[in-house]
C-alpha cells in the first residue's frame, strides 16, 4: 500500500479536480503491473496498472492481488468504471486503503466485488490513505475546497507593514510557493493585498501548471492596471456589484452576499468553478476572517531571519494545532494541521 501511495503523489498536480490514487497488480510477492491517475479526464490508477503489464504476466491475473489506494470507481464518467475491469480481469483479491464517500460509490464497488466472490481487504493503512486524498474527501464530506493558509512573518512576529510591500523570505521559499501554486486550484487574496503588493499570483518559477486567481473586491474597485486583470490566467472577482462570465474569457466576475452568507456563497462559487483547493495567501485581515470563521485545513508559515520591529502583526489562532517544520534555506517552514485527516507523515517538500 506505501508502494501505491508513492505512485499516486506523482499525479498531485495533474489531477487536480480528482483524488491522487496509485495502484499496483502482484503475483506471487512480485509486482507485475503498476500504475497511478496521471492526468484528470485520462486512465485511472486501475486502468494504467493493468496496461502495464507484461504480455507473459497477463495469464497470471487471475490469480493474483491488485492493491489501490482509494476504493475503485463504480459509475461512468470521464472514464468507464474500474471496478468493472477488476472483474474482467478475474482479479482475485482486491486491497484498498480508503472507501470513496462520493454517493456515486460509497462502498458500491466493494459490495460488487464481495458479490461476484472477490476476495477484497479495506482501511489498509486507512489514517494514511485519507490524509493522502485530503482534499477530495474535503470536498466530498464538507462541500467546500480544501483551504490552506500560507504566509511569512518575521522573526519577532510581524507579516509586514501599513500600505508597504515588504519581501521576507528567501528565493528557495519563493520557489516553494510557486511549486505550491502548481499542485491547488487556486489562489486567494483580498482587495487591500491586491493594492498593495500588486502580485501576478501565477507560477513562473516551477513548471508551467497555472491555478485560478480569485480576488475578494466587495465595490469592484480595484484599478484595472493591476496584474491581476492581465488575462494571462482564469481570475475571478468576487464582490456585491455584479456577475459576469462571459463565454472563453479568462476575467469573471461573481457576484455573492457578503453580509450573512459569504463563506457559503464563496464555497458554492468555487466549487462550480471546479475549484477544490485555494490557497489563501491575502493579508492579516483576510487570513484571520478564514481562521475566525474556523474555515481552514493546513497553515504554512514561513519565519525568515528578520525583525520588523513594528507592523501588521501575524494572524491568531493556528500555533496550538499539530505541525511539521521543515528548513527552506534561511526560513524555517511551520505548517499546522486543523483537517480531522491529520496523519503525521513527513511530507516531501523538495523543489
Amino acid at each position: 500500500m506505501k508502494r501505491c501511495f508513492e505512485l499516486a503523489t506523482k499525479s498531485n498536480n495533474k489531477v487536480r479536480n480528482n483524488p491522487m490514487v496509485g495502484s499496483i497488480i502482484v503475483y506471487n510477492n512480485r509486482i507485475i503491473g503498476e500504475g497511478w491517475h496521471q492526468e484528470y479526464g485520462k486512465g485511472h490508477a486501475e486502468v494504467n496498472a493493468f496496461h502495464s503489464v507484461k504480455k507473459e504476466d497477463e495469464k497470471y491475473l487471475p490469480e493474483s492481488t491488485i492493491y489501490v489506494n482509494l476504493e475503485p470507481c463504480f459509475h461512468f464518467g470521464k472514464t468507464p468504471p474500474c471496478v468493472q475491469l477488476i472483474l474482467e480481469k478475474k482479479i482475485k483479491r482486491v486491497v484498498v486503503s480508503c472507501l470513496d464517500p462520493n454517493p456515486k460509490v460509497a462502498g458500491q464497488s466493494i459490495a460488487l466485488l464481495q458479490e461476484k466472490g472477490v476476495e477484497v481487504e479495506t482501511n489498509i493503512l486507512g489514517k494514511e490513505g485519507q490524509f493522502l486524498i485530503r482534499r477530495f474527501l474535503t470536498n466530498q464530506e464538507l462541500k467546500r475546497p480544501y483551504i490552506i493558509l500560507k504566509y511569512a512573518q518575521s522573526q519577532d512576529g510581524f507579516i509586514g507593514k501599513e500600505n508597504e510591500s515588504i519581501w521576507l523570505t528567501g528565493k528557495l521559499s519563493k520557489t516553494l510557493v510557486h511549486k505550491w501554486r502548481s499542485e491547488e486550484s487556486a489562489t486567494l487574496i483580498g482587495t487591500k493585498t491586491a493594492l498593495v503588493d500588486n502580485p501576478q499570483l501565477t507560477n513562473r518559477l516551477y513548471g508551467n501548471q497555472q491555478g485560478t486567481r480569485i480576488i475578494i473586491d466587495k465595490d469592484n474597485s480595484l484599478p484595472k492596471n493591476l496584474h491581476i486583470f492581465d488575462a494571462s490566467i482564469k481570475t475571478i472577482i468576487i464582490n456585491n456589484k455584479i456577475s459576469i462570465n462571459k463565454e472563453n474569457s479568462l476575467l469573471i466576475h461573481k457576484k455573492i452576499n457578503f453580509k450573512n452568507q459569504f463563506f457559503s456563497e464563496l464555497f458554492q462559487v468555487l466549487l462550480s468553478e471546479k475549484i477544490k483547493s485555494v490557497i489563501i495567501e491575502g493579508g492579516a485581515k483576510t487570513l484571520q476572517s478564514f481562521i475566525d470563521a474556523g474555515y481552514w485545513d493546513e497553515a504554512r508559515i514561513f519565519t525568515a531571519p528578520k525583525l520588523l520591529k513594528a507592523g501588521i502583526e501575524s494572524p491568531q489562532g493556528v500555533k496550538n494545532f499539530p505541525h511539521q517544520s521543515y528548513s527552506i534555506g534561511d526560513d524555517q517552514l511551520d505548517i499546522h494541521y486543523k483537517t480531522k485527516y491529520y496523519q503525521h507523515w513527513k511530507q516531501d517538500l523538495s523543489i
